[in-house]
């Protein structure tokens, strides 16, 4: 049975049918949402850390995928920003350090060259998780 769910976004088209996906099984299982932006930190090494995006761009892509959970059946969707250097294991680590049992993401659309050689962050996720990994396309 799902009851924690997590759902990656990017604010991009192929994470709002994942943020839609993710809405509609919150509200039939009756399970927790979460969203969240993972805002990918560069640099630091001899300069200073730079994020991805800044925070007024995180807070859009949340408050847009919040609205759209909402709008899919979702009752209270909850948001969080994590800050990782790499995408996917900010992801996976979250998810088990607060006992997410679901993840759905959303994954580009990947043909000839690029689908043979499959790092996608989705693909990363679903070799990585402790959890089930729903990928929507």
């Amino acid at each position: 049975m799902i009851q924690k769910i997590l759902c990656p976004t990017d604010g991009t088209d192929h994470s709002a049918m994942a943020v839609a996906q993710a809405a509609e099984l919150s509200a039939k299982y009756d399970a927790a949402l979460t969203i969240c932006v993972v805002n990918v930190a560069h640099g630091g090494v001899r300069g200073p850390t730079i994020s991805h995006w800044t925070q007024d761009e995180v807070q859009k892509i949340l408050d847009d995928s919040v609205a759209l959970a909402r709008k899919h059946g979702a009752t209270n969707p909850h948001s969080v920003d994590i800050i990782s250097r790499e995408a996917a294991a900010g992801i996976v680590i979250y998810a088990e350090e607060n006992a997410f049992d679901h993840i759905v993401m959303g994954t580009g659309d990947k043909r000839g060259m690029s689908r043979l050689m499959l790092g996608s962050v989705a693909a990363d996720v679903s070799g990585r998780a402790h959890c089930s990994v729903t990928v929507v396309r």
